[in-house]
């Protein structure tokens, strides 16, 4: 999920969390199909990721996530759309990238060094938008999963890292692309850090 989003678009998807603002009819008319569909995920993204807002901003009400297996679970389990499908496609028993053990595994994982709650501080102690550019001058790789909160538009990517040495767009993956397709992760990464040799 790379920091590629321009922050004009940032700002103005931002600022319509509610949705009464209608930011996506206020976007620059020049955006690329691509930017326009990116557009659209972040608008959903800031609308339905109420975690992320509950992190970054009340981590300590989730004390829950301490108190109770279940509570951690949940929250946990229904993190974005294509995620909890992913996941309940497990539950289902059908094949897709993780089996009902890695999902008990991880979430056990979480539960028995509870880090629940401490895993919230990145949101809260993170001061910059999350998803806007940064300013990284360094060589920099964008790998972009379709099940991605939003994909990252190569044109988005250019301007956001200078020194963008690769850029792929691949065909399965998603959020938590290193625990759902590990073996694609790992070839991307060498991918990226191939031509630095």
């Amino acid at each position: 999920m790379p920091g590629t989003v321009p922050p004009d678009i940032d700002a103005l998807i931002q600022s319509d969390i509610t949705g009464i603002n209608k930011a996506l009819s206020k976007l620059p008319a020049n955006l690329s199909q691509e930017e326009k569909r990116a557009c659209g995920q972040l608008d959903f993204f800031w609308k339905h990721g109420a975690y992320a807002l509950v992190m970054g901003t009340r981590p300590e009400t989730l004390t829950g996530l301490a108190d109770s297996p279940i509570a951690l679970a949940s929250f946990m389990l229904d993190h974005d759309a294509a995620s909890l499908e992913l996941i309940c496609r497990a539950f289902a028993g059908q094949p897709g990238g993780l089996t009902r053990d890695d999902i008990l595994d991880n979430i056990t994982l979480y539960w028995l060094t509870n880090t629940g709650v401490s895993a919230a501080r990145l949101y809260a102690e993170n001061k910059l938008s999350f998803l806007s550019a940064k300013g990284v001058s360094v060589p920099t790789a964008v790998s972009v999963f379709p099940d991605e909160l939003y994909q990252a538009p190569r044109s988005w990517a250019e301007r956001a890292y200078p020194n963008l040495i690769h850029y792929n767009r691949l065909d399965r993956g998603g959020h938590f692309a290193a625990w759902e397709q590990p073996q694609l992760l790992t070839e991307e990464l060498r991918a990226g850090f191939r031509p630095l040799r």
